[in-house]
């Protein structure tokens, strides 16, 4: 079995190495449209998460394991949420960086180099946590 730190090694690589230019177009074929989803919770459950979580602006969302952003830097877009993104990888932290300063994102969005077994939070900093995608 492969330890932790190789398992984070190899998440840190496939995001150093994505070929964003492929992403989009699968995209454009599966959702008609560049959705920037990059794991396997679709459009219509983050939407799902939205409701159930009442999600809107001024709650505050913990997305745990958030490599890329997918799908809370799509929740904070479309409900208007602060939502601070915690992962180990560091390569797909900037990417989800990056992509909510493209978005209009960045006065919305926080990211934070952290493992989910020692986040850096007081208790009741958060109103929702989400947890998709991740092993």
């Amino acid at each position: 079995m492969s330890s932790r730190r190789e398992v984070a090694g190899w998440f840190a690589h496939v995001y150093a190495t994505m070929d964003t230019e492929v992403h989009a177009l699968v995209q454009q074929e599966v959702f008609g449209r560049e959705a920037w989803v990059r794991g396997y919770t679709t459009p219509a459950q983050a939407d799902l998460l939205a409701e159930r979580l009442g999600l809107r602006p001024g709650v505050r969302l913990l997305d745990v394991g958030a490599g890329e952003g997918w799908p809370s830097l799509y929740l904070a877009k479309k409900t208007g949420c602060d939502s601070v993104l915690a992962d180990v990888p560091a390569p797909g932290l900037r990417n989800a960086l990056n992509r909510s300063g493209r978005d209009g994102l960045g006065d919305r969005c926080s990211f934070v180099l952290a493992s989910g077994a020692r986040l850096p939070f007081a208790p009741h900093t958060f109103d929702a946590v989400i947890h998709t995608d991740a092993l």
